[in-house]
């Protein structure tokens, strides 16, 4: 079954809780500005070992940033106020798949 394009297997409509979207947003700038800056080193014909250092840096900041989102949506979409009658918008298959394509 395909929901809202996404493929069979995977969540459609997915959302995070403002506190999160607002965490990311500020990490993914202050990303933004480290590349420019990698970006700038590269212009300016800096030494290797500090590019890559720096590549290094982003390329660790961008993973904490993936983190970040597959461990709100186990906190806010993996769960379910089963007293309530609800039921997670995602299952842990669907988790899985996305920790996995962060690796």
């Amino acid at each position: 079954m395909r929901r809202w394009g996404y493929p069979e297997g995977y969540a459609g409509g997915m959302r995070f809780p403002e506190d999160v979207n607002d965490d990311v947003v500020k990490r993914l700038r202050r990303l933004e500005g480290q590349v420019r800056g990698v970006q700038r080193m590269v212009e300016e014909g800096q030494d290797c070992r500090d590019i890559v250092t720096q590549l290094s840096a982003c390329k660790a900041a961008l993973d904490r940033v993936g983190y970040r989102l597959v461990v709100a949506g186990m906190r806010h979409c993996a769960t379910a106020d089963a007293s309530a009658g609800d039921t997670p918008e995602m299952d842990a298959d669907e988790l899985e798949r996305l920790f996995m394509k962060l690796s």
